[in-house]
């Protein structure tokens, strides 16, 4: 394989589906419903096997929007697989309309916020906004500017105020770069830039001249020849940027732009990106990078 091959366009799909009909599920919130998403996948991570296919309804407040939300929920239990939906709705009336769907409901406030109110002596003020940012406005605020950061510095579109990055991930394209992002910035209010490594860099062995300053904050991604082909496949059938030789070759070289330059990296093959945001925290807080 030479060096002159095609520099792969951007990607923008999504990882390989599964075989296995995916679970609906909803998270529905008064708020941002950044709460809701945090609690509820804190728990489906324990089901690593079973495939999920969420969607976010936020800032639910009325009961009329809720009785619509009911009614989507409703339908949904008439597909092939039966949903689940995690409720953050603080407001007695919208939150009673939406647990009389037929869909099983896990909510994260009824029951814990009156025993709260028994055990306290003290009636909450059942306020949407105070739950949102799970009673730290700084750090909200926090993630709300990273996951700003993470959308202007994706795939090397910006390299504007670059140097804020806590951490800059490199791949080849279609290795999930963006996906592991955004869970940084919205999860951890983690300031991430993603670059691609095209062939240029690969078969020079450097990194892009953009972030050469900062190789003490990159991290690389890497995943197996045949999984890469498969989702660029998706895209770009027959085509050689979606070979297994042309994404044989990528990963191959990527792994020596790492070695050579001591660049930490991860498989994204097979962790999921709660595992690999993990292990990328983890070696921020061992390089001690993070401006957090």
């Amino acid at each position: 394989m030479t060096a002159d091959l095609p520099i792969p366009p951007p990607r923008s799909g999504r990882p390989q589906p599964s075989a296995e009909p995916a679970v609906p599920v909803f998270f529905i919130s008064d708020s941002t419903g950044i709460s809701a998403e945090t609690m509820g996948n804190a728990l489906l991570l324990q089901f690593p096997s079973v495939p999920f296919e969420r969607r976010l309804i936020p800032f639910v407040r009325t009961v009329e929007e809720a009785r619509e939300v009911r009614a989507d929920l409703d339908a949904a239990m008439d597909g092939e697989v039966a949903p689940l939906v995690f409720l953050t709705v603080v407001d007695e009336a919208v939150r009673e309309e939406l647990r009389a769907t037929r869909a099983p409901v896990i909510d994260f406030v009824s029951g814990h916020l009156a025993q709260l109110e028994k055990r306290l002596g003290v009636v909450g003020d059942h306020a949407p906004a105070r739950l949102h940012g799970v009673g730290d406005s700084r750090r909200y605020n926090r993630r709300m500017q990273a996951v700003e950061f993470a959308i202007e510095h994706d795939d090397g579109q910006s390299v504007r105020a670059i140097e804020k990055a806590d951490v800059v991930l490199i791949a080849p394209s279609r290795c999930g770069k963006t996906p592991t992002s955004m869970y940084l910035a919205l999860m951890h209010g983690i300031f991430v830039a993603n670059y691609p490594l095209v062939d240029e860099d690969l078969a020079e062995e450097v990194l892009p001249e953009s972030i050469a300053g900062i190789a003490d904050r990159c991290f690389g991604l890497l995943t197996s020849p045949q999984r890469l082909t498969a989702v660029r496949s998706e895209r770009m059938p027959d085509s050689r940027y979606a070979s297994l030789a042309q994404t044989r070759w990528e990963l191959s070289r990527a792994r020596r732009v790492y070695d050579v330059h001591s660049i930490p990296f991860v498989d994204s093959s097979s962790k999921s990106v709660e595992e690999m945001s993990t292990l990328i925290l983890q070696s921020l807080a061992r390089r001690g990078t993070t401006s957090r």
